[in-house]
């Protein structure tokens, strides 16, 4: 992460019509597929992780800004019948992966 980038946590829910068109429906996942790794590629899309039983992830995602953010997420295909929930978030002293880098500077 680049010191000037924002980690946020997003819930991604897709509300997707139940008459809608299976076609597009599974054009959409492809695109949405492909913009994914796009979007990974360029380090902005950290993790994912799907809820079962429901169009409906949660993700790690980095940007240098809650515009640029936005900007990826309007990117997606799906975005039209996305509704999201974005989270700031920043370090925390009680992290796990950090307390090894704490230890280590106790004992040095």
């Amino acid at each position: 992460m680049k010191r000037s980038d924002v980690e946020f946590i997003v819930h991604l829910q897709v509300s997707w019509p139940a008459d809608g068109d299976p076609g597009e429906l599974a054009r959409l996942v492809e695109a949405e597929h492909e913009r994914a790794v796009e979007l990974a590629a360029a380090g902005i899309l950290k993790r994912l992780w799907r809820i079962p039983g429901r169009r409906a992830n949660w993700g790690l995602w980095e940007a240098p800004s809650p515009t640029e953010l936005h900007a990826a997420l309007a990117s997606l295909p799906f975005f039209p019948w996305l509704d999201a929930e974005v989270h700031a978030v920043g370090a925390h002293p009680n992290d796990p992966p950090s307390w090894a880098t704490v230890a280590g500077d106790r004992q040095g």
